[in-house]
């Protein structure tokens, strides 16, 4: 099934070269891939997986490693935010 895959900020660093200026790509994923199994092949330091987003609704760590996906879905992470 496809879904789409989105990193920001510093993290569409480990988007290949050619998703970096649109922080997306589109993945063709096994029908019982995880977020955890999405997120792996891309070498992301989980210390940096802060805001974990599918189709816009927060997935907390513990249901990182087990939810799944339908076709369509939207995959969106965001690094931890500083500032002041």
């Amino acid at each position: 099934m496809k879904i789409t895959f989105k990193l920001y900020a510093t993290l569409t660093d480990y988007l290949p070269a050619q998703a970096r200026h649109g922080n997306r790509i589109e993945l063709e994923v096994a029908s019982d891939a995880t977020i955890a199994d999405v997120i792996a092949p891309y070498g992301l330091p989980m210390k940096l997986v802060h805001l974990v987003l599918v189709n816009g609704h927060y997935i907390a760590p513990p249901n990182r490693a087990t939810r799944t996906f339908e076709e369509g879905d939207v995959l969106a992470i965001w690094p931890p935010v500083a500032g002041g």
